[in-house]
């Protein structure tokens, strides 16, 4: 019962950020319901991958893909375009501790010098960050470029 509290907190808490995100970016106002749903699913479905042992970054690319097929199946039944859906969702998969992680490692070095430790913390949160985002990068384009390829009208 517990584990499904801990879904049903995250999922609010994740859609929270995808709704405000969505109204950033001036998504129209009947999608927004779409996107907190987006973002919902991105981030439980990662912490879901995450309980079984896969690393952050496959359960990235896992998550970013998952909410690539929704946005996909989404843009072609509202006729909407697919990014309304997909940017606002995956706002809560972003590397945000791991980014200032390095950041503060790199401001670390700058002010106090630099140290092996230093060094090798700044290059794990970095690699983690680029790793993550490649991997958001490429889930979401993966089921668009599935579906143009084998649903294009043979000439």
């Amino acid at each position: 019962m517990e584990i499904i509290i801990k879904y049903l907190i995250n999922a609010i808490f994740a859609a929270i950020p995808a709704v405000g995100f969505g109204m950033v970016f001036n998504v129209p106002r009947d999608t927004l319901l779409k996107c907190a749903y987006g973002g919902a699913i991105a981030y439980c479905s990662r912490e879901f991958f995450m309980d079984l042992n896969f690393s952050l970054e496959l359960a990235t690319f896992f998550a970013s893909t998952l909410v690539g097929v929704i946005a996909l199946y989404w843009s072609r039944k509202y006729i909407v375009p697919r990014p309304v859906y997909t940017i606002a969702s995956i706002i809560p998969l972003l590397p945000g501790k791991q980014a200032f992680g390095a950041i503060i490692n790199l401001i670390t070095m700058n002010a106090h010098g630099v140290t092996p430790d230093l060094i090798t913390l700044f290059i794990d949160n970095s690699l983690k960050t680029i790793i993550v985002l490649g991997g958001i990068g490429f889930g979401l384009a993966l089921p668009s470029l599935y579906y143009i390829r084998y649903n294009r009208p043979i000439i």
